[in-house]
């Protein structure tokens, strides 16, 4: 199984998202700079998301994207389906016709590897990749894009 590009964009722009989401609706443009994900890739993403109830849209100035769900209820695999990203190791696509039109005689194998795939994506949530993220760096990071100062640290 392999994880394109699309799956592991979906996920790091929800991840953004999920991180400004306090802030108001959060903009493509804006994850587009600090992900450097290009802004036509991300709005094909983000329609795919908003049809799978992952994230809302507003309209107009100010405008931009909210999560739809709260972040400990959506998980990777939600973000992974949701922009038809399968999750197959299956040489046949899990039609069983892997070897002349036949069950080849590893399709238990990677059909419970998909299984052990898709449980483990199931069980990691957006909130649990957001606390993961080291927000020092994240923010330093954010602030030489923007040309912000970043602000001292506090001496414990």
């Amino acid at each position: 199984m392999r994880l394109t590009t699309k799956g592991r964009f979906a996920v790091t722009a929800m991840i953004d998202v999920a991180m400004h989401n306090g802030d108001g609706p959060v903009t493509l443009a804006g994850v587009s700079d600090r992900q450097k994900i290009s802004l036509s890739y991300l709005e094909q993403l983000f329609g795919k998301l908003r049809r799978a109830g992952l994230v809302d849209s507003v309209r107009g100035p100010g405008g931009g994207y909210n999560l739809a769900r709260a972040p400990h209820g959506v998980s990777v695999a939600d973000i992974i389906t949701a922009v038809d990203e399968p999750i197959d190791a299956t040489q046949c696509g899990g039609k069983e016709n892997c070897l002349d039109d036949k069950r080849c005689m590893t399709h238990e194998l990677w059909a419970s590897l998909n299984a052990h795939i898709f449980s483990f994506l199931s069980s990691v949530s957006l909130e649990q990749l957001v606390r993961r993220q080291d927000k020092s760096d994240v923010s330093v990071l954010q602030d030489q894009r923007t040309g912000k100062k970043p602000e001292a640290a506090a001496v414990a």
